[in-house]
């Protein structure tokens, strides 16, 4: 069986990494047994979630936890694309992942308000008098990772403008379907979906948010995938 380890359910998501929501969703796909652990960073292959241990082969990254589960079980999360419709659906997984995820970054760590009722939380299980210590200088982290992907440069006014062109995007692919490509998910679903309703998650005030609730379909392909991935979880989208 394979162990999943990721993030927790807070939020009002079932995984407050979008990473992690998409293995999670890749691994449900897939229909391979597996069960969920809590992650450790310092035990992490790549140092981040998430990562999988499978009968003690440890792989670290969403992507390459598909491409694992593609290769050694045989899963293709694309069947019945075509090869261009699978380079888009590729994109937009792309698009999500390394785009739309660092404006929801963004969005919950350099926002005061956002980070005191969020990410903040994360640490209450740190020994309370490191904690003065351990909070800034990883927030000082997430903010040069930020810069170092670029995102971190801009304002944070063209920061929700680039977002909301992901969106849009996002919105315009899905049209009337109830998934990016079509009547079934596929890999791109697991990643635009999880980027997506992290961005309505109502637990933040966020330009995220303004600008994804004003897509309809947005707002319905958030309640799609939990009713499809997460059925027994508490909707909160």
């Amino acid at each position: 069986m394979i162990t999943l380890y990721g993030s927790i359910s807070d939020f009002g998501l079932p995984e407050i990494s979008p990473f992690v929501s998409k293995a999670r969703a890749l691994l449900i796909m897939s229909g391979v047994p597996h069960q969920v652990a809590k992650g450790d960073f310092a035990k992490a292959p790549k140092g981040k979630i998430p990562y999988i241990d499978d009968a003690g082969q440890m792989l670290g990254d969403s992507t390459f936890i598909r491409w694992h589960l593609e290769q050694k079980y045989g899963i293709d999360f694309d069947k019945g694309l075509s090869p261009a419709e699978r380079a888009v659906s590729w994109a937009f997984e792309k698009m999500a992942d390394e785009h739309l995820y660092w404006a929801i970054v963004q969005a919950r760590w350099m926002d005061q308000a956002n980070f005191d009722k969020g990410p903040r939380r994360i640490f209450d299980e740190a020994p309370a008098l490191i904690r003065p210590i351990l909070i800034p200088v990883i927030k000082r982290k997430v903010r040069t990772n930020l810069n170092g992907h670029g995102m971190g440069r801009h304002a944070p006014d063209e920061i929700w403008k680039l977002a909301a062109a992901d969106l849009k995007a996002i919105s315009d692919q899905l049209g009337d379907k109830p998934w990016l490509m079509g009547q079934q998910p596929c890999a791109a679903d697991t990643a635009v979906w999880s980027a997506v309703i992290g961005c309505l998650c109502p637990h933040f005030e966020t330009p995220l948010r303004t600008a994804a609730e004003k897509h309809g379909n947005l707002k319905a392909y958030a309640g799609r995938g939990l009713d499809h991935w997460f059925p027994d979880f508490q909707r909160a989208v």
